[in-house]
C-alpha cells in the first residue's frame, strides 16, 4: 500500500476518536431517563423536578453550542472539546452528589454545556476538516451514525450494568 492511499483512508484517528466521543456522550445522555423514577423515589421529588432538570440541560445544550463553536474558532477545536469533556464529566460527578432538586437542575446546566462541547457541532467540524473532499460525506456520516448508535446502545447497557 502506498502512502497516498494510506492518507486517503476514511478511518483516521480523528474519525475514530470523534466517533467514540459522540458514541459515549450520547450513550450517557440517552440513559438519563432511566434514573427519573429511582431519583424521584429516593429523594421524594416530583417527576416534574427531574424532567425540569433534563429540560434545563437541553436548553443549556442549545445555548452552549454556538458558544463552543465561537470558542473553537478563536482558541482551537481541541481546547473547546476538552473543556466540553471536563464540563460534562464534572457536571455528572457533582450532580451525582446533589440531594435537592434545585441543585440537580443547576448542575444539569453544566452538563448541557458539556454536551454542547462534545456534541455534533465541534466533533463534525473537526472530522470534516480532517477528511479528504472525496471521503468527507462518508466520514461525517460514520461519525453521525456513531452518535446515533450511542443513543441506541446507551440505555440497554445502563440497564445491564
Amino acid at each position: 500500500m502506498n502512502t497516498k492511499s494510506q492518507n486517503n483512508s476514511v478511518f483516521t484517528p480523528i474519525l475514530i476518536g470523534g466517533s467514540l466521543i459522540l458514541l459515549t456522550g450520547f450513550a450517557i445522555r440517552a440513559s438519563f431517563g432511566l434514573f427519573q423514577i429511582p431519583i424521584a423515589e429516593q429523594f421524594s421529588w416530583d417527576r416534574a423536578e427531574f424532567s425540569l432538570a433534563i429540560a434545563i440541560q437541553n436548553l443549556a445544550w442549545g445555548i452552549g453550542t454556538p458558544i463552543f463553536s465561537a470558542f473553537a474558532e478563536k482558541f482551537g477545536d481541541r481546547k473547546a472539546i476538552f473543556i466540553g469533556i471536563v464540563l460534562y464529566a464534572l457536571g455528572l460527578l457533582i450532580s451525582s452528589y446533589s440531594s435537592t432538586a434545585e441543585a440537580h437542575q443547576l448542575l444539569n446546566f453544566i452538563i448541557g454545556f458539556g454536551i454542547a462541547g462534545t456534541g455534533f457541532g465541534p466533533i463534525l467540524a473537526v472530522v470534516g476538516r480532517s477528511s479528504s473532499p472525496e471521503k468527507r460525506s462518508l466520514a461525517l456520516g460514520i461519525t453521525t451514525a456513531a452518535g446515533s448508535a450511542g443513543q441506541v446502545i446507551g440505555p440497554p447497557l445502563q440497564v445491564y450494568f
